[in-house]
């Protein structure tokens, strides 16, 4: 899921791909918004506020929405730094880490809300910057995964290239229809997933607060096991089969 990039995935992989990382970016929106009172990935709507603070001359939700920009911004650098860093080494490392960084992040956010959270507008304002942070992570990572295909929580995006790309598969003189129609499946497999995934993060949050934060990691951390379990397998046969040679003789 995470090896193969570009024009080297298959529609599989792709679709594997959208719909953990959107499941993730939808959970961790909802539960944000519920738990921090605000969302966790909605750049746009940070941007409308950011110039509603400036017309209002409100100077410290003004610097908050900054921060809270440029740390989305900073999610999205570190980790096509970080691909960029480890692509001609290993491309599994490279796109692995950011996810890596990502888990840390949330599980750190899971821990601080469960134990410690007390519900103050500083400790806020520095979760939502964390959650910023690592959604910018997985949407840069998944963006440059896929060759801009996937983008887990840009929905704006996506129902434009959604529109754009049903008119293609609908025209007349569209002859790889083939190609359009698996693009789209990807598009409604992110927002369908992105969907689910809010719903399970209101539902879930309701029903255990912060220990559901816990569970994002988890995603992640299967995610990268995927890629990772067939040659854990293969070296544990034959590390078995090594085994039962050395008994035999």
């Amino acid at each position: 899921m995470l090896k193969a990039v570009k024009e080297q995935r298959t529609l599989k992989e792709n679709l594997m791909l959208a719909s953990s990382t959107a499941f993730v970016a939808g959970v961790t929106n909802v539960a944000g918004m519920l738990a921090f009172l605000a969302f966790t990935s909605n750049i746009t709507g940070h941007v409308a506020n950011l110039a509603k603070h400036i017309v209002e001359q409100n100077y410290h939700q003004m610097i908050i929405f900054v921060v809270w920009l440029m740390m989305f911004f900073a999610g999205a650098f570190v980790s096509s730094f970080i691909i960029r860093s480890f692509e001609d080494k290993s491309r599994w490392k490279a796109n692995s880490t950011p996810m890596i960084v990502e888990a840390i992040i949330l599980l750190a956010v899971a821990i601080y809300g469960h134990n410690f959270y007390q519900e103050t507008q500083l400790e806020r304002e520095i979760v939502i910057s964390a959650t910023l942070f690592s959604m910018g992570l997985q949407n840069s990572l998944v963006s440059n995964i896929s060759g801009g295909l996937i983008k887990s929580s840009h929905l704006t995006g996506l129902f434009t290239d959604l529109g754009s790309e049903v008119a293609e598969w609908f025209h007349p003189r569209t002859k790889n229809t083939e190609t359009a129609g698996n693009k789209i499946l990807v598009r409604f497999t992110v927002l369908g997933f992105y969907l689910f995934g809010g719903l399970a993060g209101g539902y879930l949050f309701n029903l255990y607060e912060f220990a559901i934060f816990y569970f994002i990691p988890v995603i992640l951390l299967t995610i990268m096991y995927y890629d990772v379990s067939p040659l854990a397998l293969h070296k544990l046969s034959r590390m078995f089969a090594s085994g039962k040679r050395q008994t035999a003789s």
